[in-house]
């Protein structure tokens, strides 16, 4: 089927994605923007202790910010029924900070894969490779490389009139030609690559730390949480995206295809929002000084709940438990766990 620049050709029914994406974004919104704040802040600190690990948490929760400064807009479009009234211009960039914010994380997290797999695989060699200077010539390749990739977006024509005479945004139904081997590109160098050596690192780990005999238990068992969980936000943030981006992409040509595929690749495009919510989660929030901050802010609320109940000693007595269980699981940092187990390995 042959498409005009202006035209988007296929009938897409949006009731559905409508009302789930409004949801999920006002929730990303409202959780991903304190969190990201504070992760911020926390990598700030790590920055003042001349960590090169808070040069990637930086950027990375950069890019989160900036993905969630463009979700008021994308709320705009879809209350009023997907339907762009802004400049196109903004349309371009809001597109624009969705994609980079995919892959700049994606490349953020595959350099703090490689960090700790240095650090805990080879802790005498490559120390030059872990160093604030370092870290920040890396994050700057990064940043070029996805800018490079992001500004074809700019080229092109993205907003556009379906048969309702909609604006409608950053869509393409069926895909444009150009749009090939930029999404091969996406696939194979932003998504598989990074994968693979986000895998590969973090088994390395593992097993380095599986074998650590100074390393406690508990040590043991934080680390391969993060490490885990780092692996399955990947996989579950990121890859069903892109699996539906490489179906369009080989089988898309008209426009009974994507109708049917429509609602499953909306959802897995959506799935790489909670992203923003994921990543200062995974590096910031299971530090010690994250956790002290968290469990203080709990303490405040049970105090509160203490005081507003009829039943203060029973909440109290609940409270100082839940205080004590806190302090119990309350630890050192991942970061420094991985640094102490460095003479171990």
């Amino acid at each position: 089927m042959n498409m005009s620049e202006e035209q988007i050709n296929c009938t897409i029914s949006y009731e559905i994605h409508q009302y789930l994406f409004s949801v999920a974004y006002i929730l990303v919104l409202l959780v991903g923007l304190p969190a990201n704040t504070y992760s911020l802040y926390h990598a700030w600190l790590q920055l003042k202790a001349r960590n090169e690990l808070g040069v990637y948490l930086l950027n990375l929760t950069i890019s989160d910010l900036l993905y969630l400064a463009s979700l008021p807009l994308w709320l705009k479009y879809i209350f009023q029924g997907d339907n762009w009234s802004s400049s196109e211009w903004l349309c371009q960039l809001s597109g624009f900070l969705l994609y980079e914010n995919v892959y700049v994380s994606i490349g953020f997290l595959c350099c703090i894969s490689i960090d700790r797999y240095l650090a805990v695989v080879y802790p005498f060699h490559f120390k030059a490779f872990r160093s604030v200077r370092a870290a920040s010539l890396v994050s700057v390749v990064v940043w070029l490389k996805e800018l490079a990739v992001g500004m074809v977006f700019f080229w092109h024509k993205e907003l556009s009139r379906d048969r309702n005479n909609q604006s409608v945004c950053f869509e393409h139904y069926p895909m444009k030609t150009w749009e090939y081997p930029i999404n091969y590109y996406r696939f194979h160098i932003g998504f598989l690559f990074p994968l693979g050596i986000l895998s590969v690192s973090y088994f390395r780990v593992l097993r380095a730390v599986g074998k650590s005999a100074g390393t406690q238990t508990a040590q043991k068992t934080r680390i391969k949480y993060l490490v885990t969980s780092t692996i399955v936000i990947f996989l579950v943030c990121f890859s069903p995206y892109h699996i539906f981006l490489l179906v369009r992409t080989i089988f898309e040509r008209d426009c009974d295809f994507i109708e049917n595929i429509f609602n499953y690749y909306h959802f897995s495009l959506l799935l790489t929002s909670f992203n923003c919510v994921a990543d200062p989660a995974l590096y910031c929030f299971i530090s010690e000084s994250a956790q002290k901050s968290i469990q203080r802010a709990q303490e405040a609320c049970t105090r509160v709940l203490c005081c507003c109940s009829k039943s203060h000693g029973r909440f109290n007595t609940h409270s100082t438990e839940l205080a004590a269980a806190n302090e119990n699981v309350t630890g050192t940092s991942v970061v420094t766990f991985l640094q102490q187990i460095k003479t171990d390995v």
